[in-house]
């Protein structure tokens, strides 16, 4: 009697071993449902996962893309999720979706850029059940002091630092007089006033005629067409008035396609935009469009700016930021994480690693500071790449 009950248990743990391994691969709740890959294309399994955040296509879609692109290459290892399009006023949809990732005990670390506000609230609540997640967070968007205390790394650009960086910028382009376009609500900004004043002063101290220019706010009676239209007829009178050998650089993101569009025209320099990164403006202003299989593709836009530029004999005198900060703070934060996950560091801080892993994104170097006296909260600028 005993070897028959035997018998029967075996056959009953054979056939639900075989059940269990002929169960279709469930989706992934994270990434709002996503097919599941085929066996026989599924890259092996992970011991681990890292969940990525990121803003919606409408609102974020270079992030959106690479986040895309990291669960190519990395398969079931990573999730992703976003947040909404009116993220401060529904910041509980965002703690929503990243306790969804949480609730998976796979997840050991998760990436969110932009760090909007309610990630803090978001991150809270995730270290009441998983106090073990890794959280890197790039581009926060609340109080720097209380979001220290959440991130176990966070990465913003230094935007203060970037004022006497473009003006070196510009006198190492071949600069006489760096012209800064503004407008008085911007300058209303302590942070945009202050990268103004450092920019002059180092300007100055460099030998560089330093211009200070209104332009017409975009959100005036004018709007964005008024603003657009102010730089497209001053810019040439600048250079009329001060050479070909003037830089321009302005404050307002409205500015940056005719801004970039004239300076091209006029033979002038444009050494970065307010924002730096190879797509904000420059394949507008140059014609580059971008096919959907190549969106997310950084080689394949900065080899079509580079072709443009020359074609326009405006070689040496246009340049930005290799990479787009944002898509590089997610890829450097998976590479991170991967990093410590696997052992290869083994603090959590560790800056001379996440030096290495940015500067091999970034393709050059890469120059990083802490934000006061936190050691996990760094401030990043980029070496520039001149077309």
């Amino acid at each position: 009697m005993l070897k028959k009950l035997i018998a029967v248990l075996l056959v009953l743990v054979l056939v639900l071993g075989m059940a269990a391994c002929s169960k279709p691969a469930e989706e992934t709740p994270a990434t709002g449902g996503e097919a599941a890959e085929s066996p026989a294309d599924a890259p092996e399994k992970s011991a681990y996962k890292i969940g990525i955040m990121t803003g919606t296509v409408s609102q974020g879609e270079e992030e959106f893309r690479l986040a895309q692109k990291m669960k190519e290459k990395y398969g079931d290892m990573i999730i992703t999720a976003t947040y909404p399009d009116k993220f401060m006023q529904e910041q509980e949809t965002t703690i929503t979706n990243m306790m969804a990732m949480a609730s998976d005990p796979d997840v050991k670390a998760i990436v969110m850029v932009q760090a909007v506000p309610g990630a803090a609230a978001a991150i809270d609540r995730v270290r009441e059940i998983r106090p073990d997640i890794f959280f890197f967070l790039g581009v926060p968007g609340e109080d720097p002091d209380m979001i220290a205390s959440k991130g176990d790394i966070i990465l913003q650009t230094n935007d203060l630092a970037r004022g006497p960086q473009i003006a070196q910028h510009a006198k190492e382009m071949g600069a006489k007089v760096l012209v800064h376009y503004s407008f008085p609500r911007h300058m209303s900004y302590e942070m945009l006033a202050k990268r103004r004043d450092m920019m002059k002063e180092e300007a100055e101290k460099i030998g560089l005629i330093f211009v200070e220019a209104d332009a017409p706010d975009p959100t005036g009676d004018a709007g964005v067409p008024g603003t657009q239209q102010f730089i497209l007829e001053d810019l040439p009178r600048k250079v009329d008035e001060y050479g070909k050998d003037t830089a321009f650089f302005g404050t307002n993101c409205a500015m940056m396609e005719p801004m970039i569009r004239s300076t091209i025209e006029e033979g002038a320099i444009f050494p970065v935009q307010c924002c730096p990164s190879p797509y904000h403006a420059l394949p507008a202003a140059l014609g580059v469009s971008i096919p959907d299989d190549k969106k997310g593709d950084i080689d394949f836009i900065r080899t079509e700016l580079e072709n443009k530029i020359k074609a326009a004999d405006a070689g040496g005198r246009v340049a930005t930021w290799p990479v787009p900060v944002n898509m590089m703070y997610i890829e450097a934060g998976v590479e991170y994480v991967r990093a410590y996950l696997d052992g290869n560091t083994t603090d959590k801080v560790d800056q001379a690693k996440l030096v290495e892993i940015l500067e091999d994104i970034a393709g050059g170097k890469v120059q990083l500071s802490n934000y006061g006296d936190y050691n996990n909260y760094f401030l990043y600028l980029s070496d520039h790449i001149i077309f």
